[in-house]
């Protein structure tokens, strides 16, 4: 039996999209968010780290000196600039209001970093700082997400699969938050896949790889544009992703 494919937009004023650190909005879902924003769609962006573990172009390594710090506020700088570039109306990070939940005090949730386990696949370190995403109580994450949800009110809200994509931790544990508070406001939850799985809705925005580019080109100390490729800090090159799938994750399906 064929597997139905649903689009995930139909009818959507507003979408939410979630992702881990600077420079995922653009990665994952850059076409999606520039095919929505050109049909009229509001699109608001929810960041839960900073990407203070992340790594460095080799020509900016020493710029930011392996000063966590100073590379945060870079990639502040750089997300703003995609967030311009994507024509997305209102980010928001994880933590502070209106993305936390009532009664709590403000706090920024760190970059847990990563770990390649294999050359495409990606796990966790060991040595994740206390304040990290992945070791905060996973109650206390999904209110954060949910207040916002209840703030923003989106019509649908857009995460990674339950792998987080390629494996990063943070990844996976703002996806599952980022389900589980969607449930809870009873909004449609929908998940970034290959074009390939079974029920993805194929979004092809091939006709706008300039735009993603540029919104790309903003994260500099993170990759390089080379034509139509991205070549990671780490040396990592692959085709700048233009066709994505998106996939709505019915609500009694498993969380991991």
């Amino acid at each position: 039996m064929a597997v139905l494919r649903v689009n995930p937009f139909e009818g959507a004023r507003s979408v939410l999209f979630v992702h881990a650190h600077p420079d995922d909005e653009t990665l994952s879902s850059g076409g999606v968010i520039l095919r929505l924003v050109e049909r009229g769609v509001r699109v608001t962006l929810l960041t839960a780290t900073r990407g203070e573990r992340g790594g460095v172009v080799p020509e900016l390594r020493e710029l930011v000196r392996g000063d966590p710090e100073v590379l945060t506020g870079i990639r502040l700088g750089e997300l703003r600039q995609a967030v311009q570039a994507l024509g997305i109306a209102d980010a928001y990070f994880l933590g502070e209001p209106p993305a936390r939940a009532a009664g709590l005090p403000p706090r920024s949730y760190g970059d847990s970093g990563m770990r390649w386990v294999t050359p495409t696949v990606a796990g966790p370190f060991d040595d994740a700082p206390a304040d990290a995403l992945t070791r905060a109580p996973e109650a206390e994450v999904v209110a954060d997400v949910l207040a916002l949800i209840r703030h923003v009110q989106p019509d649908v809200v857009v995460s990674y699969d339950h792998q987080g994509g390629y494996g990063h931790p943070d990844h996976r544990c703002i996806r599952t938050a980022a389900l589980l508070a969607s449930r809870a406001a009873g909004v449609p939850f929908a998940e970034l896949v290959d074009p390939d799985v079974p029920g993805a809705f194929v979004i092809d925005a091939s006709d706008l790889l300039d735009g993603i580019a540029d919104a790309l080109r903003a994260h500099a100390t993170q990759l390089t544009v080379d034509g139509d490729c991205v070549v990671h800090c780490g040396g990592q090159r692959e085709p700048i992703a233009t066709v994505v799938g998106v996939r709505l994750v019915p609500p009694d399906a498993r969380i991991g």
